[in-house]
């Protein structure tokens, strides 16, 4: 994809779209696009940082669209409707979803390596990327999320990685049905729990990820995902668990605030002492697959250990923002049941009272997950805690609204569980100000918005 041809990116400030513009720019492609985040004003910085690569950027209005030599590049999420769509279709241009475009550069590869599951498949990314990085293989990396190892003055937005080693590590989505296009050499899938999709869909899709691989890494601490991997010959399958029997174990947890140690073991060898900057028995685990998926592409157990030290992290994943009067801000990815649980299990293992601002990613999956959401912050919620739910994240198109954050608290409500509806984030952030106290952590929740860091930042300012 090096051929100069021209690709135009139908909302290029997205998470998944931004890195693979970036990576096609680095492998001297023509690259341009449009966003509608950018008409509206939001998010300035990221578009600055597009711009600085030498990406054209235009109004979402079909300027941008002008020769049927462009290929025009969509998520399943952009409508006919938009006037870019609208050009492509006048103009005669090529179209390309997304997906298709990243699974051709992916199975292209020399050394692909997909990464699978409900939840952590941008940290594991982001690790086996690192890890990789630091042993001297040089890899492609896309991410959904920022890599904080490789941010820089002249790449903030650090969601990709252009090398030219032969591995090409990439987080795979499950939720449009799109991991199927994809042919992995090295597969991790690290969980299976409801979010977009029902557990039937799940174990179909991630059946078949895991099936195509050379070496698949599992976790196998998740129920569903070790039950998957007993389809697979011992051979092409590498297990990790957290205190109990797998390839690579982890045992005798030492969690901090911010970060947590652990003892490293491979089947018949000595243990190794890792010591994570990032936090949680979530992370354990996270660790654990990229250092099993850094072993299939070669790297010595003890390299991959001391390179996974180094790792500092992905912005919006239990990020801590600062602090201010005896209260800190952490900005959270934390949306579906297992992701919020695990962060509120990493928090509550340490003093002080959560105050918790949720915005849902969405309208359809707040339907799919309601039950499961529910059960999930009802066990985990202590009576000194508070939640605010402002209404899900919405940014245009057309949407059913069967099921609200008003729903959820009226659910949480009946479970016995004290929260809070506010319509307007800035309400519910203004509410959550004028509670907190000295001790107290404020924590952001919610994905598909990149404007919830900037709010987590406005509240540490306020504070």
């Amino acid at each position: 994809m090096s051929d100069g041809k021209s690709y135009f990116f139908v909302g290029i400030g997205g998470s998944g779209m931004m890195p693979l513009a970036m990576i096609l720019s680095g492998r001297g492609a023509r690259v341009s696009g449009s966003d509608r985040a950018l008409d509206a004003g939001r998010v300035p910085a990221k578009f600055v940082a597009l711009a600085a690569r030498g990406i054209a950027l235009f109004p979402q209005d079909g300027s941008g669209i002008t020769s049927p030599d462009q290929i025009v590049v969509a998520s399943a999420a952009i409508e006919e409707t938009v006037p870019d769509m609208v050009a492509a279709a006048r103009v005669g241009a090529e179209r390309l979803r997304r997906a298709d475009l990243l699974a051709s550069l992916f199975n292209a590869a020399v050394l692909p390596i997909g990464v699978a599951g409900t939840s952590g498949k941008s940290t594991v990314t982001g690790m086996i990327g690192w890890i990789l990085h630091q042993t001297g293989r040089d890899p492609t990396v896309m991410n959904g999320a920022v890599m904080t190892n490789f941010v820089a003055p002249d790449a903030p937005f650090a969601s990709a990685l252009v090398g030219s080693g032969d591995a090409f590590v990439s987080e795979v989505d499950e939720s449009d049905g799109s991991i199927a296009l994809y042919r992995p050499q090295i597969a991790v899938l690290n969980n299976v729990s409801l979010d977009h999709k029902s557990l039937e869909e799940l174990r179909v899709l991630f059946g078949g990820f895991i099936g195509h691989a050379a070496r698949a890494i599992i976790n196998m601490d998740n129920d569903e995902g070790a039950a998957l991997a007993l389809a697979l010959p011992d051979a092409r399958r590498l297990t990790v668990a957290i205190e109990r029997e797998a390839d690579l174990a982890a045992a005798n947890l030492d969690p901090r605030p911010f970060g947590i140690d652990f003892d490293l073991t491979e089947r018949g060898a000595a243990p190794i002492r890792v010591s994570l900057q990032v936090p949680g028995r979530h992370n354990v685990s996270n660790a654990l697959a990229a250092i099993g998926a850094a072993r299939a592409a070669g790297v010595p157990l003890a390299d991959a250990a001391a390179a996974i030290g180094g790792f500092t992290g992905l912005k919006r994943r239990m990020e801590r923002i600062g602090a201010a009067n005896g209260i800190t801000v952490i900005d959270d990815f934390g949306h579906n049941p297992d992701k919020i649980a695990a962060t509120l299990d990493t928090l509550h293992a340490f003093p002080g009272r959560l105050l918790i601002l949720f915005q849902p990613h969405g309208y359809g999956p707040l339907k799919v997950m309601r039950h499961e959401l529910v059960a999930s912050l009802a066990e985990r919620l202590t009576p000194e805690d508070m939640l605010v739910l402002p209404d899900p994240v919405y940014q245009g198109g057309t949407v059913t609204r069967e099921v609200t954050s008003a729903d959820i608290v009226a659910d949480l409500a009946a479970a016995g569980v004290r929260a809070h509806y506010m319509p307007l984030r800035d309400d519910a952030a203004a509410f959550l100000i004028g509670e907190a106290r000295p001790g107290d952590r404020i924590i952001v929740m919610g994905a598909r918005d990149d404007t919830l860091n900037i709010l987590a930042h406005q509240m540490l300012d306020r504070l």
